[in-house]
């Protein structure tokens, strides 16, 4: 997998510094306002993510099962005529389109929409998590490296350049199998290795690289302007000009990889959970879904479709999104330059 992020955000980095003026948001959020592909993505999202966030109100009043209840036994009535939820041959029931079972059931007679919600759940939320770690060791990495260089700079880009040398599937695979199988213990914290946190963690990790890097560059760019050179001559320490100064200046780019790097977080999720190195059983996921699909495909594809379509609908309206963002404050930093 080559996320998406890596060339929005060389692309912005290595042109100016953004500026961080009220003017320049105002201008940005404007264009944003004014962006029919951005309004259209943010709504597709939004709706994506309240219907996860009502999962449980779905399950307890329209479906009556929890996404690990079992109904392989049961038989229900689809059109008048009594149905097993899964047959003798071990095919379940496919979309019934009433109440229970709306997009049928899987192999151990789960209802599918109800996992599809709660998957939904698990997804985005190890999405936001693994962002929120790749954001904050990211942005504080490139920006220590590139504003002292010297024996910080070695140290910390090496440390990326060993990051960045697996591919971050192999590399999500190989934590991901280690973590599963004994967990994380870091001093008095302890994690299970089925814990929904072990997957977040290793997708927050893998991108650190493909964030750290592009913030370095422009780091680079901003420690020669003449605004830090002034802010020394005040007297002003290190910190206190990467607090007042730096940072400031990166934060667009910053916010331009949010959409992007959630969206590939939620797509690896998928992929580790397809490869069974992310979410384990029971926990529902959409890519432990697509897994369990792919075998009853032929029998009851929407097992397969349904997580799928939710996947790429969630994943490619937030690139989308993300493309906007970058066109506004793109567009916002090369007027300021003139």
């Amino acid at each position: 997998m080559s996320p998406i992020v890596l060339s929005s955000s060389e692309t912005l980095a290595a042109d100016t510094p953004s500026p961080h003026g009220e003017r320049h948001r105002r201008v940005a959020l404007r264009r944003l306002l004014h962006d029919r592909v951005a309004i259209g993505s943010v709504i597709v999202f939004a709706l994506i993510v309240i219907a996860c966030l009502c999962a449980p109100l779905y399950a307890k009043y329209v479906a009556g099962t929890g996404p690990n209840d079992n109904h392989v036994t049961e038989v229900i009535r689809v059109g008048g005529r009594p149905t097993d939820v899964v047959s003798t041959s071990g095919i379940p029931i496919g979309p019934t389109w009433q109440s229970k079972f709306l997009l049928g059931a899987d192999s151990n007679g789960r209802d599918v929409a109800v996992r599809l919600l709660y998957g939904g759940r698990t997804s985005l939320m190890i999405g936001f998590l693994a962002a929120a770690i790749t954001l904050t060791f990211g942005t504080l990495t490139g920006i220590l490296a590139g504003f002292f260089r010297g024996w910080t700079d070695t140290v910390l880009s090496r440390a990326l350049d060993v990051i960045w040398a697996y591919p971050v599937v192999l590399l999500g695979i190989a934590l991901g199998t280690a973590l599963e199988l004994g967990g994380l213990k870091l001093g008095p914290l302890v994690i299970s290795g089925n814990s929904l946190f072990v997957p977040a963690l290793i997708i927050g990790f893998v991108f650190i690289p493909y964030l750290a890097r592009p913030i370095r560059t422009q780091v680079l760019l901003l420690r020669e302007r003449e605004f830090v050179a002034a802010a020394r001559l005040l007297g002003k320490g290190s910190m206190s000009i990467i607090v007042s100064e730096v940072l400031p200046n990166v934060t667009s780019a910053v916010v331009v990889f949010v959409p992007l790097i959630v969206a590939n977080a939620i797509l690896l999720e998928a992929g580790l959970s397809y490869l069974g190195a992310g979410v384990q059983a029971p926990n529902p996921s959409w890519g432990t879904m697509i897994a369990s699909g792919v075998a009853l495909i032929t029998s009851t594809p929407s097992l397969l479709f349904a997580p799928v379509i939710m996947l790429v609908a969630t994943t490619v309206s937030m690139n989308l999104f993300g493309e906007s963002l970058r066109n506004a404050i793109g567009t916002t930093t090369s007027m300021a330059g003139r």
